[in-house]
């Protein structure tokens, strides 16, 4: 019998070892499902729309990291899902300028800023719609209808509006549509001013009105769970975005179901889903503890219901991310476990970590 040796040696043991371009490829293939369907849903305007931002995000990273002396770093993939999600965030008849507007600042301001990949304190995509939505909030918040007939052979009047000029208003354009029914408000609206909740599932099976990526519930939770599955993102921090949101939201509801929304619509409506699975996921941006990361994430659910429930806006997931970001160096520090023979935590000296 062959003598067999063992190897021994020291942990970590790591039975999977991901580079970062082969967890960017994955992210980038678990968003491509979410915008094929988007596509579908709004027609031309959306395919525009994600050539757009992904295309002039990937031309700012180009020259930010040129400038840099860093060469080429396209390859790993990391531009291109922040282009996909700032197109997935927008309306769909965005116009296609203000878009290349907001992927230009989050490459620059939200990414190299800082350093490049890496060292980006907040979510970049995010940061570019956070602009645009304080730049040009009339634009931000015009809805287009899902399924209008036509949508695969012109776009959204309001796509290709050149700079600085007034869109069509999408009004006008439905007339032609015969679409007599569509009120132009998404679901969080017509709950929050309303008090009508949508069926919980058309949010799930997405077919609503809303930004390009966030209207199927179903299909961002299939794709995230692949992602968790796959081991390329952190499965605690959408569930905790989601354990708190329905913490928040559920004695709201029992208390006046009339007026406040069920947790089920919570968990479906806006871009909730898009945000705990896609962005508040950010490697970069979020915790690194264990503790950290359920903290972080049920931060994340409350504040969004919060401001849903009583801010000035209707939508809350953005801000609560980039705050949660903010926070997140912080997080990680105060959550730091004890080192084993230390008296505080952080370092084995007894000394709080930098």
């Amino acid at each position: 019998m062959a003598n067999r040796g063992i190897a021994i040696r020291t942990s970590p043991h790591l039975k999977r070892v991901l580079t970062v371009d082969q967890i960017m490829r994955g992210v980038i293939l678990a968003l491509l499902p979410i915008a094929a369907w988007s596509v579908w849903q709004f027609g031309l305007s959306v395919l525009l729309l994600l050539l757009t931002t992904t295309g002039v995000a990937a031309l700012t990273e180009w020259a930010l990291a040129r400038a840099a002396g860093q060469g080429n770093t396209l390859q790993n993939g990391s531009v291109i899902i922040t282009g996909l999600l700032l197109g997935l965030t927008l309306p769909p008849g965005f116009p296609l300028w203000m878009a290349a507007v907001a992927a230009c600042i989050g490459v620059a301001l939200g990414k190299w800023l800082f350093g490049g990949l890496g060292y980006n304190v907040m979510n970049p995509a995010l940061v570019g719609r956070a602009f645009v939505q304080a730049a040009f909030p009339k634009a931000i918040a015009t809805w287009s209808p899902p399924f209008a007939p036509g949508r695969f052979t012109e776009p959204i009047p309001s796509t290709l509006t050149p700079p600085f000029m007034q869109p069509i208003p999408i009004a006008d354009w439905i007339k032609g549509l015969e679409l007599d029914a569509w009120t132009g408000a998404t679901p969080l609206a017509v709950q929050r001013f309303q008090h009508l909740e949508t069926p919980v599932w058309d949010l799930f099976a997405g077919t609503v009105a809303g930004s390009a990526g966030e209207t199927s519930a179903l299909l961002i939770l299939i794709c995230g769970l692949w992602l968790a599955w796959q081991r390329m993102l952190d499965w605690r921090i959408p569930a905790s975005v989601m354990a708190g949101a329905v913490f928040i939201a559920l004695p709201f509801w029992l208390i006046d179901p009339g007026l406040y929304p069920s947790p089920a619509f919570v968990l479906c409506s806006g871009g909730l889903m898009l945000g705990a699975w896609f962005m508040a996921s950010d490697m970069v941006a979020s915790p690194v503890t264990p503790a950290g990361v359920v903290i972080y994430g049920l931060f994340i659910g409350v504040l969004t219901v919060l401001i849903r429930l009583f801010g000035g806006l209707v939508e809350g997931v953005m801000y609560a991310i980039l705050i949660a970001n903010a926070l997140s160096p912080w997080v990680s520090d105060w959550t730091q476990p004890r080192v084993y023979g230390s008296k505080g935590r952080g370092r084995a000296d007894g000394q709080p970590s930098d």
